[in-house]
């Protein structure tokens, strides 16, 4: 199709919009982009385009669209649809493929003709960032028939997704917090992660939280003392000792009798662990080997049985896992490294990937060891049917949380206790786990700090358990969320004003408030910054603070626009007015119904069911946002509420704020619940005009709505002035 073959589409730039927006409540990349003349064929005008598409990514039949159907979106491409809209769907699949499963996505139209805005959810912004270059590529090779190897995209993305995205240990965690209503924080580029706002918050680093005692998970490192520890409250524990030669070594594992374990006194994730050992040669290389994994050696008495690791959570064990021996078995024809790609490895269980339960095997120091004691170098070919031992320790991940006997529960949860571990993974050896530890020899080995959760959540075999869930009840317990009072102040005037009041309130009422204005960012009144190169940044600096009991936000729309909100949801939202002759062209905002997208964000993000929307009373497309609050309700204010919505609001007994004889009035329905005389405000006296006296009133509402003192709200209605905020 040559008069295809010299059409581009360019991406004239990407923004990341990092919280809650006009398009979404999540994070998005917002690219535009110019199609040039391909704005002249949708795709039933580009001959074969819907075979091909088909054909390069079948998934796409589970893409709804607006058909709100399976196979809806290709009947939009069967139909005719533009290239950005295509772009849209693509890069959702593409993040969807590697790994990032559902998403939101639009594509919307801009003011010149060609150009468009793609929105996409964004799992990070690196991911979508290249997501939205691969769908381009993939569009374009599609129009002109050019060929497109799908896959190395695929596993690049996914690279991508495994190095820059939360762990899935870690997300486990975030997840359960959010089906309870904690927001999530990254705080690094790895794993740690703040849950809950402000003087609320909690930290996790995958499964070590602020709650993790420093000491416990130094004592946790030392086996040695770990061991004496669990001895000194009765639980059974390996005989063995500290050495510091080799010969030593070998004298005692003669004194506690072979066979022994050789291993490092403060090693981690089984390396350097030599089990099974009873000849002194065997015993001198593994001393050698444990040697350079820690700090010092440890030589202990063999427990007959299996690995089991068991996760304490608090004062409960949630989960338990079973290690199993790897073997192969001889056919006469392969080398024991074949039979371990043919008869381990090419399970598919097993691989590198966080996807993986179980890891491939490979020949270590630890597995050299344990051929030589049966005679085979990794060379050597086992005659037909005989079974060779290679990994005894390892491949922790079959499922018995169903099969542990109370009193084991019981005596892991005391380990952790003695240890002093809030999150603790314990390994033990038992020849069965469903029997006391007494009477089968059985001896707890290890307790960890901050253990792995994979094999919880993905056991190679058996019932994935809810260890996310476990981990935030211990953290949040009694369904609290992690949250702190928020107010959220956005409108095209006054706003700056609304959030000092409603900060200086909370002050009065003994919070220690976070206040991010048009200002500066003011902590407890104190001046921190004057300036505000990013909201976004100084709304999150405030969120970070522990020491934050309340935070009052303003929010403009230019910064609703290109960064989002730095919240996820709030208790208060005000929204002052929508100033129709203040648009914002250069973002394509040219409209009054774009304006009130853009504005009600503010009210999408109240608290579902819990959150007050602070409306003003006199502006129709602030009145408007009434009928998407999905709080608990809604509370205008202004001085003449003439509106037909807002005069059915408070027939129907709706709450408002109103100006009666110099006085603001809390009303609900026809009833005044409080009365604040406006004869001695300082911030009226100073100047007495209308926007002042609006701003007061939604600045009384917001701590009427968060039900402070009715007398806190009187003395503010008098002392507050701007000069205050600089005390």
């Amino acid at each position: 199709m040559p008069q295809l073959l010299d059409k581009t589409i360019k991406i004239l730039q990407m923004k990341h919009i990092r919280g809650p927006n006009m398009w979404c409540w999540v994070e998005v990349v917002e690219a535009w982009i110019d199609i040039g003349d391909l704005e002249d064929y949708p795709s039933d005008k580009i001959p074969g385009f819907y075979g091909r598409l088909v054909q390069a990514m079948p998934s796409l039949i589970e893409h709804r669209c607006s058909y709100e159907e399976r196979g809806g979106f290709l009947k939009r491409v069967e139909e005719g649809t533009w290239p950005v809209h295509i772009m849209e769907h693509l890069t959702l699949e593409l993040q969807g493929l590697a790994g990032f499963e559902g998403g939101f996505g639009r594509a919307r139209e801009t003011n010149d003709r060609g150009i468009y805005k793609l929105i996409v959810a964004s799992p990070h912004v690196q991911v979508t960032q290249q997501a939205i270059e691969d769908a381009k590529g993939l569009l374009l090779a599609l129009i002109q028939d050019q060929p497109f190897d799908l896959k190395p995209v695929i596993d690049n993305l996914r690279e991508m997704i495994d190095d820059l995205c939360l762990g899935p240990s870690t997300s486990c965690i975030v997840q359960a917090g959010h089906q309870q209503s904690i927001p999530m924080i990254r705080l690094s580029k790895g794993n740690l992660v703040q849950l809950g706002y402000g003087a609320r918050q909690k930290r996790i680093w995958t499964a070590e939280t602020s709650q993790t005692s420093a000491i416990a998970e130094t004592i946790s490192r030392d086996k040695d003392l770990t061991k004496t520890l669990l001895a000194s409250v009765g639980l059974p524990v390996p005989e063995g000792q500290l050495v510091e030669s080799g010969l030593q070594a070998w004298e005692v594992a003669h004194e506690i009798g072979l066979p022994v374990v050789v291993k490092p006194q403060d090693g981690n994730h089984g390396r350097g662990v030599f089990t099974n050992l009873q000849f002194q040669d065997e015993i001198l290389a593994a001393y050698e080997i444990a040697k350079n994994e820690g700090s010092g050696v440890l030589v202990e008495k063999f427990i007959l049985g299996d690995e089991h690791r068991l996760l304490v959570v608090g004062d409960h064990l949630v989960a338990a896992a079973k290690g199993e021996a790897c073997r192969v078995k001889g056919d006469g024809q392969h080398t024991i490294l074949e039979l371990i790609e043919i008869q381990i490895n090419s399970d598919p269980r097993r691989g590198t990937s966080e996807d993986h339960p179980l890891n491939p095997v490979r020949i270590d120091s630890i597995a050299l060891l344990e051929l030589k004691g049966q005679g085979f170098e990794p060379t050597s070919i086992p005659a037909f049917n005989h079974e060779v031992l290679i990994q005894r320790n390892g491949n922790v991940a079959f499922d018995v949380t169903d099969l542990v006997h109370p009193s084991v529960a019981k005596r892991v949860v005391l380990a952790a206790k003695v240890v002093g571990l809030d999150i603790a993974g314990v390994d033990l050896v038992a020849m069965d786990i469903s029997r006391p530890l007494e009477e089968q020899g059985a001896a707890i080995v290890e307790v960890n700090a901050g253990p792995g959760l994979l094999m919880h959540l993905k056991p190679a075999k058996g019932k994935p358990r809810k260890v996310g869930e476990a981990i935030i009840r211990h953290l949040f317990p009694q369904e609290d969320n992690g949250r702190i009072p928020i107010i959220g102040v956005s409108g095209s005037r006054g706003a700056d004003d609304v959030a000092q009041i409603c900060a200086y309130f909370f002050n009065l009422a003994n919070h220690y408030v976070g206040l991010s204005c048009k200002r500066g960012l003011f902590l407890n009144q104190r001046l921190v910054e004057a300036s505000r190169t990013s909201e976004w940044d100084i709304g999150k600096r405030i969120l970070l603070s522990p020491m934050v009991s309340a935070a009052v936000l303003e929010t403009s729309g230019k910064s609703i626009i290109n960064e989002g909100l730095s919240y996820d949801l709030c208790q208060i939202g005000i929204v002052t007015n929508v100033d129709q002759t203040i648009l914002f062209p250069e973002d394509s905002i040219t409209e009054a119904r774009q304006l009130f997208s853009v504005y009600r964000s503010q009210v999408d993000v109240l608290l579902p069911g819990l959150g007050v929307a602070i409306l003003n009373g006199e502006d129709e497309l602030v009145v408007e946002m009434a009928e998407i609050n999905p709080g608990a309700e809604t509370i205008f204010y202004g001085l003449e509420l003439s509106s037909p919505f807002v005069i059915e609001h408070i027939q129907k007994n709706g709450k408002s704020v109103q100006v009666k004889d110099n006085s603001i009035l809390l009303m609900q329905g026809s009833q005044e619940l409080g009365r604040f005389d406006l004869q001695n405000s300082m911030y009226l006296k100073d100047q007495q005009h209308t926007n002042r006296l609006l701003n007061l009133m939604a600045g009384v509402g917001a701590a009427w709505a968060s039900h402070l003192p009715m007398s806190t709200i009187e003395v503010g209605v008098n002392s507050f002035t701007q000069e205050e905020m600089e005390a």
